[in-house]
């Protein structure tokens, strides 16, 4: 099927650049969140998972998570989670998987403790058992890092959404739910890829938390000169401060690029 490849090729290969240690990995943990989140579940009648960077794939999900679409367990008792990743709308998988790897491209560059303070939240749309689409709300967010400050296991809590625009394209965004700040993950109307080397240069330093000034010493330009390249790189990407224009040239690769 056109959508898992599309899934495989783009989050799933990406994986492959994280390496474990599993004889460092407490594989107790799964199980005793696993009760916990079952329990949130029953509670809330949410759908909720725990995935597994290590083993790269989803190693939990209630039993109530078919329901919410009104699937019952034979539905999925054979192929498990890749029934309901079969039943994503197309464009929505791809958008999904796209923002995914953003996410992570963001988190490589994040502390530990960064990478505990934030969720990806997205609204996309699965089809239900009634072969209609039905929108959803997903809270993604790390539940255990390895021993090299590295994402290991993260988990889901999905709900049917208020919002049941059935045309309405997937979106995501990262929230820091210490701060209450958001960082939209798609890419805003205006943005345009034309961003000159001097600003693709500067970005990636801001990237890396250089300061103006730190900029200014590196480069051997004026602090001013530094400013006025990063309101050029603002204004083309559509972003309202420096940390969103990193997570949009991150998502569309132009850092890689520089």
């Amino acid at each position: 099927m056109a959508t898992n490849n599309s899934i495989e090729e783009i989050f799933f290969k990406f994986l492959e650049q994280f390496t474990f240690d599993e004889a460092q990995l407490d594989y107790s943990i799964v199980e005793k969140h696993s009760v916990i989140l079952q329990a949130l579940s029953d509670m809330g009648n949410s759908g909720t998972g725990i995935f597994d960077y290590c083993k790269r794939q989803v190693v939990f999900y209630s039993s109530n998570f078919g329901g919410l679409l009104g699937y019952a367990p034979s539905d999925y008792a054979v192929t498990g989670q890749q029934f309901f990743s079969g039943k994503l709308h197309p464009d929505d998988a791809l958008m999904l998987s796209v923002n995914s790897v953003s996410t992570l491209k963001i988190f490589n560059h994040f502390s530990s403790d960064e990478k505990l303070n934030h969720k990806m939240i997205s609204e996309y749309r699965m089809m239900n058992a009634q072969n209609q689409y039905v929108r959803l709300v997903e809270q993604y967010q790390v539940l255990k890092l390895d021993q090299k400050g590295q994402l290991w296991l993260a988990f889901n809590i999905v709900d049917v959404s208020p919002n049941q625009g059935e045309s309405e394209p997937s979106k995501s965004q990262l929230l820091n739910f210490r701060t209450g700040k958001i960082f939209p993950l798609d890419a805003p109307q205006k943005v345009t890829f034309e961003l000159t080397k001097r600003e693709k240069e500067i970005l990636g330093l801001v990237k890396n938390g250089l300061l103006s000034k730190e900029i200014s010493n590196k480069l051997s330009i004026s602090v001013h000169t530094v400013n006025t390249h990063r309101q050029r790189f603002l204004e083309k990407l559509g972003a309202n401060n420096s940390m969103e224009a990193v997570v949009f040239a991150s998502k569309f690769g132009l850092l890689e690029m520089a």
